[in-house]
């Protein structure tokens, strides 16, 4: 019978939550992105001389999922040895 591997299971929770955070900046940049910017031109708001449509969704985007990513990795993200265990020692 086939043992399975514990790391799997800690590289398929880590890849479900980056993608969870792919999809928060997604949704986020979006939101900003065509929520503001669906205005006319003529309406847009500044903000550093910048649309606050493009701040929010690019510049703020980036401060937002440069914390998140940090955070995540810090408090959800586990060391994992690469080695595969040999069999005769367990």
């Amino acid at each position: 019978m086939e043992k399975h591997d514990e790391r799997f299971k800690v590289a398929n929770r880590e890849a479900l939550i980056g993608v969870g955070l792919a999809l928060i900046n997604f949704l986020w940049w979006f939101g900003f992105a065509y929520g503001l910017g669906s205005k006319p031109p003529e309406e847009y708001s500044y903000i550093f001389g910048l649309p606050a449509w493009f701040f929010m969704s690019c510049v703020g985007g980036f401060i937002l999922m440069s914390v998140l990513v940090i955070f995540v990795v810090n408090v959800y993200f586990t060391d994992v040895p690469l080695e595969a265990k040999d069999e005769d020692t367990e």
